[in-house]
């Protein structure tokens, strides 16, 4: 079982209350990694964002400079926006990443829960499928670090076309994060890659069709059903109501932001707790988030749990706990419960 954690560089508070600069963000991230790096957690992705509440909208860069400072987490992208990027560029970089951290890198390809890449980058939302399947089929290609012959509606088309620089294992591990649609399922068993489910919200056990769906997808399409990956989010604290004090307050001023772009109401404590006592939110002491892990993963049965550990501006010394304890307690728990 591997234990991971995950974050979109959430711009924190100093333990003053005041916000720190996006670069300094990006930094805090850096030294996190490192000190997951430190205690022996398997991995750490990054996600791709361009708002104003995260700081990592390249998350090949960070996790270069990552790379130079860690010796064996696994360094991926959580997501990468391949829709609103470019195939050949997005497998260059991450192979370069590679490359730096001696075959740790890792890429997970999303079409992204936001929208903004889109018009940033000049991408006609109307085809938001068409963008994610095309760019898809091409990245698939890349894989084999072969010369590469293809045509479709969204780029330009490649004749021969060999990309560098290769990797040293000769292929990327590539994951597709998947948010809850079938057809998403079925496309990522199709290509063979890697499947990392985004549960949210709600029980766990509610996407078990969904790994159901995979294997068999896989196992009709002739391709591999990987281990399935899983990523929530969560906070851990040295006591239960330590972690939700420190967690909720900033959490809901990030949710009602997004949530009044989407059409959400307000969010009340009440839906908090319920999420953290029967949902997909693991925040608690070391034990109870382990407890909680160890069932949603042997549930589902995964491979691999990603814990989302920022989810608004918790502050730094916080957020730095939270690694710590993750690494140092709920990771080794989880472990154990699982091979019990």
């Amino acid at each position: 079982m591997l234990l991971g954690l995950d974050t979109f560089g959430d711009v924190p508070e100093n333990d003053d209350g005041t916000l720190v600069s996006h670069a300094a963000a990006i930094r805090q991230v850096v030294e996190e990694a490192v000190l997951a790096d430190e205690l022996g957690v398997d991995a750490i992705a990054l996600g791709e964002h361009h708002r104003p509440e995260y700081s990592i909208s390249t998350p090949e860069t960070v996790l270069a400079g990552i790379a130079a400072r860690t010796r064996r987490i696994r360094l991926g992208s959580g997501v990468t926006v391949l829709s609103s990027d470019d195939p050949v560029r997005v497998f260059q970089r991450f192979a370069t990443v590679d490359a730096l951290a001696n075959g740790r890198a890792e890429v997970i390809l999303g079409r992204g829960s936001f929208t903004e890449s889109f018009p940033l980058f000049g991408y006609d939302m109307s085809q938001y499928d068409l963008l994610f399947e095309e760019k898809l089929d091409l990245f698939v290609k890349l894989l084999d670090e072969q010369p590469v012959t293809w045509s479709g509606r969204t780029r330009p088309a490649l004749v021969d076309a060999d990309v560098f620089p290769k990797t040293e294992s000769g292929r990327l591990t590539t994951w597709v994060g998947v948010g809850g649609s079938p057809q998403s399922v079925v496309r990522t068993a199709r290509h063979g890659l890697p499947l990392m489910l985004a549960i949210i919200g709600g029980q766990p056990e509610r996407f078990a069709p969904y790994v159901d769906l995979y294997r068999r997808a896989a196992e009709q399409l002739g391709t591999v059903a990987h281990p399935v990956g899983m990523h929530s989010p969560g906070f851990v604290a040295d006591t239960d109501e330590q972690a939700k004090e420190i967690f909720y307050p900033h959490y809901k001023v990030q949710r009602d932001r997004i949530g009044a772009l989407r059409g959400w109401p307000p969010l009340r404590r009440s839906e908090f707790d319920a999420e953290v006592e029967h949902g997909s939110l693991y925040i608690g002491s070391p034990e109870t988030v382990a407890r909680k892990i160890a069932r949603g993963a042997g549930a589902l049965g995964v491979g691999r749990f990603d814990l989302i550990y920022t989810a608004g501006a918790q502050p730094v010394s916080a957020r730095m706990r939270a690694v710590e304890l993750f690494g140092a307690k709920v990771a080794p728990m989880v472990r154990e419960m699982m091979a019990a």
